[in-house]
C-alpha cells in the first residue's frame, strides 16, 4: 500500500528485454534502506526489489506490467517517481494507492499559472467512471486532486511547485504518457452494486 506522497526521484541506469518482460535497474537515494523482497513504486507501479548494489537497485517487470503501464518507454537516464511502500506507524496524507497500474494516460496540456501548473491529462474513456470532481487519482504514482473533469475523457489538476519540482511531472510535455490509477474505492463500490443487480 502506497499513499501517493512521492519521496524522491531515482535515474534509470538500464532496461534489458528479457521473456517478454524486462529487468530494470534504477539508481535509488534511499538503497541503503532497502531489502530484497521490499515493495517500491515506481511511477505509480508496484514493483519488488530482486537486487541492490549501493545505490543500484535492480526489479523484474512482468509482461502484464509491460502492457498496461508506461515502465516500458524507459531508457538509462529516465527520471521516474520513488516512493516505498507505506509503515504501519507513518501519517497517511495522500490517498489508498496500490501501485496496481490501471492503465496509461497523455498529457494533453501544461500551462503555468502563477508559481503553479495547470495540467490536463487524457486518460481512456472507459476508466472516467471513477472518477469524480475534486476526487483523487494517482498519476505516475502521484496522488492528485481533480480541479475540473473536461468532456468525457480528460482530467485537470493544479500541481503546486513542490510537486511540479520533487517528481518527473517538471518534466512533462503534451504527449508524455503517464501511468494512471484510479480510486480503488471506486472500483470496490462498482463491484458492490454490480452483485445487487
Amino acid at each position: 500500500m502506497f499513499t501517493g506522497l512521492v519521496e524522491c526521484t531515482g535515474t534509470v541506469v538500464s532496461l534489458t528485454p528479457v521473456a517478454g518482460g524486462a529487468r530494470c535497474a534504477i539508481e535509488i537515494p534511499f538503497a541503503s534502506e532497502l531489502a530484497l523482497g521490499d515493495s517500491v513504486a515506481i511511477n505509480g507501479c508496484c514493483l519488488t526489489v530482486d537486487r541492490i548494489e549501493g545505490k543500484r537497485v535492480e526489479f523484474d517487470l512482468l509482461t502484464q506490467t509491460m502492457r498496461v503501464t508506461s515502465l516500458g518507454q524507459l531508457k538509462p537516464g529516465s527520471i521516474c517517481n520513488l516512493e516505498r511502500a507505506m509503515g504501519g506507524a507513518g501519517r497517511f496524507g495522500g490517498h489508498f494507492v496500490m501501485g496496481h497500474v490501471d492503465t496509461t494516460g497523455e498529457v494533453v496540456s501544461i500551462e503555468p499559472v502563477g508559481q503553479d501548473h495547470m495540467v490536463r491529462v487524457r486518460i481512456p474513456r472507459e476508466s472516467m467512471k471513477y472518477t469524480i470532481d475534486k476526487g483523487s487519482i494517482a498519476i505516475d504514482g502521484v496522488s492528485l486532486t481533480i480541479a475540473n473533469i473536461i468532456g468525457d475523457d480528460t482530467l485537470e489538476f493544479w500541481i503546486t511547485p513542490h510537486t511540479w519540482q520533487r517528481t518527473v511531472m517538471h518534466g512533462y510535455a503534451p504527449g508524455t504518457v503517464v501511468d494512471v490509477e484510479v480510486d480503488m474505492i471506486a472500483k470496490y463500490v462498482e463491484k458492490m452494486f454490480a452483485a445487487r443487480g
